[in-house]
């Protein structure tokens, strides 16, 4: 951690296997990123499904057998999946855990036979998500079924990090988990924050930037994690809950610019896999909210709110939609 004349912090760490930063700007800036990295740490410690006597690790332990008391903020992460689950007819779906572990990127680097895709694909099923309102309290229709909150989970944690900060009277922050990004106002100068969107074909090169206030940025594409199976084909990290294979939708990256993290987070996943024409078709149900598409032709287009902040790199075009 980095304390400049009292008025920055800039801080990095790791966490949720990913790496943090912060650039937090203000009067109280130390002893805001103090308890925002402590809030960090006890929501991995309910969300993550890594842990085992975690939130989540419990819901699906106790998978087919019962309820689980939750915390308020299990609760409401879970509801905005189910939300974002109806929406999108199941191509968002945090019951994909079986199928997450079953091609297991970190580790493995071969398709899984269809016979153990087709069982793991009978266990996926967002319907299956039970919640209690009135108790709290969550759970599982099946034994072997499980959550993962990798679509949502690092929007949601974004969110809270941004209130922790502003419960200190920060007014200027940036803060990036593992690529999704959230703001806090401008930056100090009055000027707004510059957040890059990568080539999802060329390392170390954007195609753009939108300028931000206040708002979060969030990237899927089908360049993060992947391998190059027996046939020459990208077999990328975003599975297609209907189908147990990776996504082919025609799009290969997606950013949303929204207010909450945790719906920009849950969107880019849920418009990668479905496509352009379905996927904008979701923005009806999230006022304010834009997106920048690339589809497998490397073209780019952008929603109309994006024409007067997004920043296209010389040579790429822009098709505004």
């Amino acid at each position: 951690m980095r304390q400049t004349q009292t008025t920055v912090i800039e801080s990095e760490s790791f966490c949720m296997s990913t790496e943090i930063t912060y650039k937090v700007f203000g009067e109280n800036a130390a002893s805001a990123v103090a308890e925002a990295e402590a809030a960090l740490l006890r929501l991995e410690n309910i969300l993550s499904r890594f842990i085992p006597d975690s939130e989540v690790s419990m819901i699906n332990q106790n998978a087919g057998k019962e309820y689980v008391d939750v915390s308020s903020e299990t609760f409401e992460v879970l509801s905005c999946a189910s939300r974002l689950s109806e929406i999108s007819g199941g191509l968002f779906d945090i019951t994909v855990g079986p199928l997450i572990d079953l091609w297991n990127y970190k580790h493995s680097f071969q398709v899984p036979e269809d016979e153990k895709i087709q069982h793991a694909l009978s266990l996926v099923n967002y319907h299956d998500l039970m919640l209690n309102p009135d108790e709290q309290s969550a759970g599982l229709r099946r034994s072997e079924q499980s959550i993962d909150l990798g679509g949502i989970g690092k929007g949601y944690i974004s969110d809270c990090l941004v209130k922790t900060l502003q419960k200190y009277g920060v007014v200027s922050a940036f803060v990036n988990i593992g690529g999704n990004v959230s703001t806090l106002g401008n930056k100090p100068d009055g000027s707004s924050w510059s957040v890059g969107i990568r080539h999802p074909r060329h390392d170390g090169c954007l195609i753009g930037a939108v300028k931000v206030t206040g708002q979060a940025v969030v990237t899927s594409g089908d360049y993060e994690r992947y391998f190059i199976d027996d046939t020459g084909k990208r077999r990328h990290h975003i599975i297609n809950p209907t189908t147990g294979y990776p996504v082919e939708s025609g799009l290969i990256s997606v950013t949303v610019v929204a207010d909450s993290a945790m719906i920009a987070d849950g969107l880019s996943t849920a418009i990668f896999a479905s496509g352009m024409d379905k996927g904008l078709g979701y923005l009806t149900h999230f006022p304010g909210v834009d997106v920048v598409l690339v589809d497998n032709r490397q073209r780019v287009f952008i929603t109309r709110g994006l024409k007067d902040i997004y920043q296209t790199v010389e040579g790429i075009d822009v098709i505004v939609i």
